[in-house]
């Protein structure tokens, strides 16, 4: 790279941040723009709260709140209820939000997180989402084990058996349920395989009761998977993480630890894509 070059590329730079833009020191920290979208961010999670309900639980003024509220109301990022005196999320607020939905990308915001999970756990970290009643592998990063799973994007496999798929049909509703069941047959693979639409109502309910689904080689002997499903902002289940590794090293032992670690990916990813779990 020649001296133009360097000086081109540190003009773009320049133009993009500041010289200090690491330094979060409070010198670089507009004070009462924090405080702004504190009351911001307290309020997106605490709708139809009454100024005096606001200044004593986030334990500030009215007065200064009032000015911070209505400072928001002025962009349209809040809302007065004038008919029960309550404060309230504004519509600005999801105009923002979707432009934010419009640039995310699911596989984008996962690679950080898969690498991470990986590393923690030692084994194959997958993406999966459902795709016409099949788990569609979307993203893997692969353990550095000589032994490992492999889904590569692009392959499919049936929810029946299936770590992410079963956590996804673990958050179906019981007609969506009762639809899947009745469009697919639950083919044995392996001795494992869950072939009973009772026993497996069954299995989906403790999913749904732990957080976490199991893929006890049901569909490859000797392999364990343990996954976690992913929530969109209308927090429907529109994704899966997973481990997946041989039982030599995923025992019935590990599956506690795993387990936390696929559900706190999941959740943070679930946040990544702007999502929220059910309540």
């Amino acid at each position: 790279m020649d001296g133009s070059e360097k000086q081109g590329l540190a003009g773009r730079r320049a133009r993009g941040r500041p010289r200090d833009w690491n330094d979060k020191t409070d010198q670089n920290t507009i004070k009462s723009l924090d405080r702004a979208m504190e009351v911001f961010e307290y309020l997106s999670e605490a709708q139809g709260k009454a100024l005096t309900t606001i200044a004593s639980e986030m334990k500030q003024s009215p007065a200064t709140l009032y000015r911070v509220l209505t400072t928001l109301e002025g962009r349209g990022l809040v809302e007065f209820d004038t008919d029960d005196q309550t404060w309230h999320i504004g519509s600005k607020a999801f105009v923002i939000g979707a432009r934010f939905l419009r640039r995310t990308s699911l596989v984008d915001r996962a690679r950080p997180i898969l690498r991470k999970l990986m590393f923690e756990t030692g084994e194959t970290a997958n993406l999966g989402a459902q795709r016409d009643g099949a788990v569609l592998f979307l993203s893997q990063v692969e353990t550095h084990s000589n032994i490992r799973a492999f889904f590569p994007p692009g392959s499919l496999s049936p929810m029946h058996s299936s770590g992410i798929g079963k956590a996804l049909l673990a958050e179906m509703t019981p007609e969506q349920l009762a639809l899947y069941l009745n469009g697919h047959s639950l083919e044995a693979f392996t001795p494992h395989t869950i072939t009973s639409a009772q026993t497996l109502s069954v299995d989906l309910e403790k999913t749904r009761a732990r957080g976490f689904a199991i893929d006890g080689e049901e569909k490859n002997l000797g392999m364990r998977c343990i996954a976690a499903p992913v929530f969109d902002v209308n927090s429907e289940a529109v994704a899966g993480i997973s481990v997946s590794g041989p039982t030599s090293r995923v025992g019935l032992e590990d599956i506690p630890h795993l387990a936390a670690a696929v559900m706190e990916a999941a959740v943070d990813l679930t946040h990544a894509i702007g999502g929220a779990a059910p309540r």
